[in-house]
């Protein structure tokens, strides 16, 4: 193979990006976007803000291993209960997705919530598509310098912040924030800012739908959770074909056309670039902005809307569409238990825990009246947003004692408290072998305790285990 060949066939498998243009495009569907970019990143920015009983209401407190979610305190004993998120996340997006496609993609996903909001500032310092397009085409003038730069800045700016805010999230946001103004921001707050702000900057302000085409594995295993049952975004070629420019005073039956005029304004709104009269692609991330701009050229030439719509394969081939079908339906109860389930168990989570530790050093001592003592640690767990006094108690046992250094402690909210306690068996008390229950109970609420079983020592079963 010749260097000539080599180079057209390397040319062939790939070509170099071309920038999309996104029109702009109000409807329905354009306004549910904007709804959803304001909420999310409402939410996301504003969260770190709020206090919640004199505390940041979402702090994930890496370094004393405590997460605060509103009201809500968890250890790192309650990690399943993350897992049981992470759960119920990936089935709701399968039951979504099993319902009407890529719902999640078009409207919450983040890249697509943060690559809104970068467009509607480059829409804000560059102008519309069509200006857009000619100041990219044409030399660098001093207004290109400026709009250019104006857009960089804002970029820049708004991307710092995002990373701010995501650390915001781990570091109590305010204290970030006077150690910010101080100059005093440690290394890995510093790290994750601009690395969390650079990765915003990359993918919603130049990569775009790259991310969803090549990086994003979701686009890859869709397929596999759509039928033909699934609503997805469709053009009825039934209805619009063949398609052709005209006005619209003629008549498209007369003509031999469908009701598409040709217009391309389909595919100039689709932020991904693709035509979806070539019918169901993978990089569709179904924003239904197509939709919006196709209902209103169907207002313009007095057709009837739906040209292009949410529609299942099954209603354009003229069958009915089934919404309660074995998938959504596994997908739907499955979902559905699991987040009751979720719900109740975090409503009768134990807000008081307690794990008995043995002494390491000694298994057992023997003290100068015959004697034998066994050393804890009790770990008290207050899981609850306010403080406890508690007391500790050990289940009646025949020749066992309890020697603890107070009568009662106080345990504050969402504090780890340690506390070392003495089990003693009397002298001369055979069968020494045996389990031990401690427990713990708050003096203030008789509903909040806990037990914890452990096992007690002497010399006879030491013996016994050689």
């Amino acid at each position: 193979m010749t260097a000539a060949s080599q180079t057209g066939t390397a040319s062939s498998l790939y070509a170099a990006r071309q920038k999309i243009y996104p029109r702009e495009i109000s409807g329905r569907f354009a306004n549910l976007r904007v709804l959803a970019v304001v909420t999310l990143l409402g939410v996301f920015y504003g969260l770190p803000w709020l206090v919640w009983d004199g505390r940041q209401v979402v702090l994930f407190d890496l370094p004393a291993r405590k997460f605060y979610v509103f009201g809500l305190v968890f250890f790192p004993q309650d990690f399943f209960y993350l897992t049981w998120l992470l759960i119920i996340a990936a089935l709701s997006l399968f039951f979504f997705t099993a319902l009407a496609g890529r719902l999640f993609c078009g409207y919450a996903c983040p890249q697509t919530v943060w690559t809104e909001l970068f467009v509607w500032i480059e829409r804000l310092t560059e102008g519309t598509r069509l200006q857009r397009m000619k100041l990219d085409r044409g030399p660098w003038t001093a207004r290109k310098v400026w709009r250019k730069a104006a857009k960089q800045l804002l970029w820049l700016a708004l991307a710092f912040y995002t990373g701010f805010t995501f650390v915001g999230y781990f570091t109590p946001v305010r204290e970030l924030a006077g150690e910010m103004l101080t100059a005093s921001l440690g290394p890995w707050e510093t790290f994750w800012i601009l690395f969390y702000g650079f990765a915003t900057y990359g993918n919603a302000g130049y990569m775009r739908e790259q991310v969803c085409k090549y990086m994003c594995p979701y686009a890859r295993f869709q397929s596999a959770m759509f039928d033909r049952d699934t609503l997805i975004i469709s053009y009825d070629p039934g209805r619009g074909e063949p398609r052709g420019a005209r006005s619209r005073a003629v008549d498209r039956g007369g003509a031999g056309l469908g009701d598409c005029i040709d217009c391309t304004m389909c595919v100039q709104v689709c932020p991904t670039g693709i035509d979806i009269r070539k019918g169901l692609q993978y990089e569709c991330i179904a924003c239904a902005a197509c939709i919006d701009a196709c209902d209103q050229i169907m207002d313009r030439m007095r057709y009837p809307r739906g040209l292009i719509r949410y529609s299942t394969q099954a209603a354009l081939d003229g069958h009915a569409s089934r919404i309660a079908r074995p998938r959504t339906l596994i997908y739907g109860t499955l979902l559905s238990v699991l987040v009751i389930a979720f719900g109740l168990s975090i409503a009768d989570r134990a807000l008081l825990e307690l794990d008995v530790l043995r002494d390491r050093n000694a298994i057992y001592r023997e003290l100068g009246d015959g004697s034998i003592e066994n050393v804890y640690t009790l770990r008290i767990i207050n899981k609850d947003t306010r403080a406890h006094d508690v007391r500790i108690a050990m289940a009646a046992a025949e020749g066992l004692t309890l020697d603890v250094d107070r009568e009662s402690y106080t345990v504050a909210a969402g504090q780890v408290f340690s506390v070392p306690v003495r089990v003693r068996l009397a002298s001369g008390v055979t069968d020494a072998a045996r389990s031990i229950e401690m427990r713990v109970e708050a003096i203030d609420s008789a509903d909040l305790r806990a037990t914890q079983q452990s096992r007690f020592i002497a010399p006879a079963v030491a013996r016994g285990t050689h």
